[in-house]
């Protein structure tokens, strides 16, 4: 698992470890992306942890061998940081996704991929909900590698029968998810905000509209990927049947904790320029091929949350 002691990567580790896999995570645990040890603690004494950057060809021609999944998470996911620094985001993104496909062809073809890519190569939103036929149409450098790197996934699977899953993700959120800064999702920031007391921003008129699926949800369908052939070569969105705005997604997490408040601020103009306005994506897709459907509410996935960083925050943010 590349990006295995990230947010997703540990949370699925754990579900792995409840299976009995022998768990391989992978992580560079560079600062800036979200790695952190404390995310397996419960879980580190049943899974073997290389600390290799995915850019490292030579590791990961020796990784890949012997293994029957490959759950390729790792990423650089901020939009801002691409921008700022395009060609770190065009190695990791782009570049380090085709030497970890070559490392499988030359190393072990059988092996099954599922790719964690994102809802942001659709750019803004022609229509909604979205789907896997919407135009492509990226606003910023992340959205355009992160498309290269799952059409390479996918070329593989159709020219040299790698077999290989795309899922697009939305918003994930949970526990394990960084908190420090908005570089992963803006969520985390809010979340550390309002549990410290602090007003945190809301951009624009709040009333944006977003889908966040919690993150076992988000398990459940890379496992889903996982286990079906009927999977390869196939892109799927995830949603939620709640899409629900800015305004409201902060007024919940103010309800659930009892305290805190936010700020409606104006887009600062490097931001504004690369928002896509309105998003929600439709999952039907992935539930009439696999079966998958998110089962917990936005309410309820932000208590568990809250809740989690309300006993751990010491573990994700300096004091």
């Amino acid at each position: 698992m590349t990006g295995g002691l990230g947010f997703i990567g540990s949370n699925l580790s754990r579900r792995l470890v409840e299976y009995g896999a022998e768990v391989t995570l992978v992580d560079s645990l560079i600062p800036e992306y979200g790695g952190n040890l404390f995310n397996i603690e419960p879980i580190r004494e049943h899974v073997r942890v290389n600390f290799s950057d995915v850019r490292d060809e030579h590791s990961m021609k020796y990784l890949v061998q012997n293994k029957d999944y490959l759950f390729n998470l790792a990423g650089q996911t901020s939009h801002l940081d691409s921008m700022n620094d395009p060609y770190t985001d065009l190695e990791i993104n782009t570049r380090a996704q085709l030497s970890i496909l070559e490392s499988c062809r030359r190393n072990n073809p059988d092996i099954k991929i599922v790719f964690a890519s994102t809802r942001q190569i659709y750019g803004k939103p022609r229509y909604l909900p979205v789907d896997e036929n919407h135009p492509l149409s990226p606003v910023d450098v992340n959205g355009i590698n992160k498309m290269a790197g799952e059409w390479y996934h996918l070329v593989y699977n159709n020219v040299y029968r790698i077999r290989a899953t795309v899922l697009r993700l939305t918003n994930t959120y949970g526990p394990r998810m960084r908190i420090k800064d908005a570089r992963q999702t803006f969520l985390g920031i809010w979340i550390r905000r309002v549990i410290e007391g602090e007003p945190f921003l809301v951009y624009g008129d709040g009333l944006q509209k977003r889908d966040f699926n919690y993150v076992d949800d988000v398990t459940d369908a890379l496992l889903a990927a996982a286990e079906s052939e009927k999977a390869n070569g196939e892109i799927y969105n995830l949603g939620a049947d709640d899409p629900v705005s800015l305004k409201e997604t902060a007024e919940m997490m103010i309800d659930i904790l009892g305290k805190g408040f936010y700020q409606i601020i104006p887009f600062p103009p490097e931001r504004k320029i690369i928002d896509i306005g309105d998003y929600y994506g439709s999952y039907e897709k992935i539930s009439r091929h696999l079966g998958w459907k998110p089962e917990t509410g936005l309410r309820e996935g932000l208590r568990k949350t809250i809740e989690y960083y309300q006993e751990f925050i010491h573990h994700y943010v300096e004091p």
